[in-house]
């Protein structure tokens, strides 16, 4: 007799077929796909994200700077996300010494170990074949690629959240309390990978175990209540060190206006991101801000394709126009989109299916968290205000990846019922249709792929529909077409991720997209928004920037002086040789030269106006540079009479010009302290730069 505590983990009207010997083939095959896609080319990417690749030589260097997650090893400020995604990343330059191949090789081991666990939590209910499935999109999806072969902390944090469901559906499955607080662990390190964020998981986490958890309804609360106490405590204790750190003796918290660890969370990086009140963001405010304005109606164009921004749902502004269709425009559209039809009808389908299954079933715990997971994240980032870049839709990969997998399955094995096959139908009609429109988005990217998509798709739909071509061997053959209509437009995408470099702050996955930031209408230039829609983004044939020893490294941007200065009403640059707020900064041999000598003397080396300008002096030397103000320039860090006290103590070698401008949303500082340097030195030009000895 089956109880409660001994459901049966598959089906058990329709249970898959045991263990084939092709199933450790085809999981080794999927895997180590996975790590060859993810690590080839790696370094050509350079430094990638330089703002985070500074934090990560900095925590190489110094213990201090690893525990806080300070853009430099002299700790002047921290960036403004937490350390845990820097500490792999750190601890891997420490061992293998600084380059982009020790920097992006864990973020791509990352990916392959999401891979496998999102694998591991679909087979262990629905059979090998789904679990093979649902490894492959999620392997595939465009943003997904992007992000695992980059060096932001999304990819840490999509594996933590693929680890909290397989933890929780554990829990669903014996209702042992352990699972719960291994589930609160796990959101609690995502905390630690990139704040909030991670929360957007949580309620799906909780209302699914409340609704399917095997124990009584008040265990299970109680049990919540643990899990709940594990994040706390798993997240917690490195923000009461943080807190309770005395300010004189840690870096300065980067992103805050207050140095606190709790104001960044709870504002710039909470609270914020949903209502546009970002203090110390470019744009405060998150509408049409005096930076948006100065765009000279760029901001418009970096709405998204096909609406306005301030279409669709209202919204709008510097971050693209909000509702319910922002997944589907162009600058996400490509990212994510393609499945995401597909991933909400066979949700409904999947639970129609499982709709008189006890309340514990844990197949439809599954459908019920990943499909929760999908539309609390998918909403959320819709109507957002605040902040907001297409590669946060990596979030939303394994959920999509799950419900495709699930779905689908669970739907062939009842194809025996006609509206089950009817289903089926027209979710290949859906992902067809979705896939002609986000492939005619780019006219000369693979121009004959989305009419293949179509006819395959169609005759995949028609072929479902007739019971004797879904049986036998037949069936193989509208299997294939069917993973055609799926997964092309996805794998050409990925494709051309893989063979292009990334490098900036702000990424996308994929080919030139009309419509999307960068297009017509948009900003192109070296380090600026390019025409695939990236702001310091893809960069083809240009030069990366130096790697230790003076070798660069294809497919970044330049040192061309190229300065967004002009039309960008104060913004601070975009790019070229100074850096900006988006690119990190591209010094020459002979400026290197000049900064590394009797570097040994300064606490800093250098100090310029936000931290991707700062980064590459910093990445070219190995040696401190001070990032004044954070990655905005707009932190109050430090004040003038800190500055001037280093200044006085000889801890400052030379100030950097031509760096991200201006304190905007904060107090000024970062003017306060450019202005005192121009009216006290004497200024010089070395490989297009212009910097002040402090010294003289």
């Amino acid at each position: 007799m089956t109880t409660t505590l001994e459901q049966p983990k598959v089906d058990a009207a329709e249970p898959p077929p045991a263990r084939r010997r092709w199933e450790p083939w085809a999981l080794a095959a999927l895997l180590v796909g996975t790590a060859v896609a993810y690590i080839w080319g790696l370094g050509a990417s350079g430094w990638a994200n330089s703002f985070y690749a500074a934090a990560v030589q900095a925590g190489s260097e110094s213990w201090k700077a690893f525990f806080f997650g300070s853009s430099d090893a002299a700790n002047s400020i921290t960036v403004d996300k937490p350390p845990m995604s820097l500490w792999l990343m750190s601890l891997s330059v420490r061992i293998f010494g600084l380059s982009s191949w020790a920097m992006l090789v864990p973020q791509a081991l990352l990916g392959v170990g999401s891979v496998a666990l999102l694998y591991a939590t679909v087979k262990r209910w629905f059979g090998a074949p789904a679990g093979l499935l649902s490894g492959l999109v999620l392997a595939l999806t465009p943003i997904a690629v992007l992000m695992f072969r980059f060096n932001n902390p999304d990819a840490l944090l999509v594996l933590l959240m693929i680890a909290s469901v397989w933890a929780m559906l554990r829990a669903v499955e014996d209702g042992r309390t352990r699972w719960m607080v291994l589930t609160g662990v796990f959101v609690g390190l995502g905390f630690l990978t990139k704040q909030l964020q991670v929360m957007l998981v949580v309620p799906p986490l909780a209302l699914t175990y409340l609704v399917a958890g095997p124990p009584k309804f008040g265990k299970r609360l109680a049990q919540c209540f643990a899990a709940l106490g594990a994040m706390i405590v798993s997240a917690g204790w490195w923000l009461l060190i943080v807190e309770l750190w005395p300010a004189s003796s840690r870096p300065w918290i980067g992103g805050s206006q207050n140095n606190s660890i709790l104001e960044l969370t709870l504002g710039y990086n909470g609270l914020g991101r949903l209502n546009g009140e970002e203090t110390g963001s470019v744009t405060p405010g998150g509408g049409r801000g005096d930076a948006t304005a100065a765009l000279g109606g760029a901001g418009e164009a970096m709405a998204g394709g096909g609406f306005p921004a301030g279409g669709p749902g209202g919204g709008g502004g510097m971050w693209g126009s909000t509702g319910i269709t922002r997944m589907f425009e162009s600058a996400q559209g490509g990212q994510i989109a393609w499945l995401i039809p597909a991933a909400l009808i066979l949700l409904v389908a999947g639970l129609a299916l499982r709709g008189r299954a006890s309340r514990v079933d844990t197949q439809r715990a599954s459908f019920l968290v990943w499909g929760l997971w999908l539309l609390v994240t998918g909403l959320t980032f819709s109507f957002m205000a605040g902040i907001f870049h297409a590669y946060y839709t990596v979030a939303l990969a394994p959920a999509v990846a799950a419900l495709v997998a699930i779905g689908s399955v669970t739907l062939w094995r009842r194809r025996g019922a006609l509206w089950v096959r009817a289903v089926l139908a027209v979710t290949l009609l859906a992902t067809a249709a979705m896939s002609w429109v986000l492939l005619g988005r780019s006219a000369s990217f693979v121009p004959w792929l989305k009419w293949a998509v179509v006819v395959v798709g169609v005759v995949a739909a028609v072929a479902v529909l007739i019971p004797a071509l879904t049986r036998g061997r037949i069936a193989a053959v509208v299997t294939l077409a069917a993973l055609f209509t799926g997964l092309a437009g996805p794998t050409a995408y990925a494709v051309d991720t893989i063979a292009t470099p990334h490098t900036g702050s702000i990424v996308s996955a994929g080919p030139n997209v009309e419509g999307a930031r960068g297009g017509p209408g948009g900003m192109g230039g070296p380090g600026g928004m390019d025409g695939a829609g990236r702001m310091g983004g893809r960069t083809d044939g240009a030069t990366a920037p130096a790697m230790p020893g003076g070798t660069t490294t294809p497919g970044a941007t330049d040192g061309a002086t190229a300065s967004a200065t002009d039309g960008m009403g104060g913004m601070g640059a975009m790019g070229g040789a100074a850096g900006g707020l988006l690119s990190g900064s591209t010094p020459g041999a002979e400026l290197v030269s000049l900064l590394e000598q009797d570097s040994g003397n300064y606490t800093w080396v250098a100090a310029a106006i936000g931290s991707n300008s700062a980064s590459g002096y910093q990445l070219a030397t190995e040696d401190p540079v001070m990032a004044i103000g954070g990655f905005n320039g707009s932190d109050p860090s430090p004040t003038l009479e800190q500055f001037q006290q280093y200044v006085a103590d000889g801890k400052i070698h030379y100030f950097i010009s031509g760096g991200r401008g201006g304190g905007m949303g904060g107090d000024g500082t970062a003017s306060e302290i450019s202005t005192w340097v121009q009216e006290n030195f004497t200024a010089v030009t070395v490989d297009g730069v212009t910097l002040y000895d402090l010294t003289s």
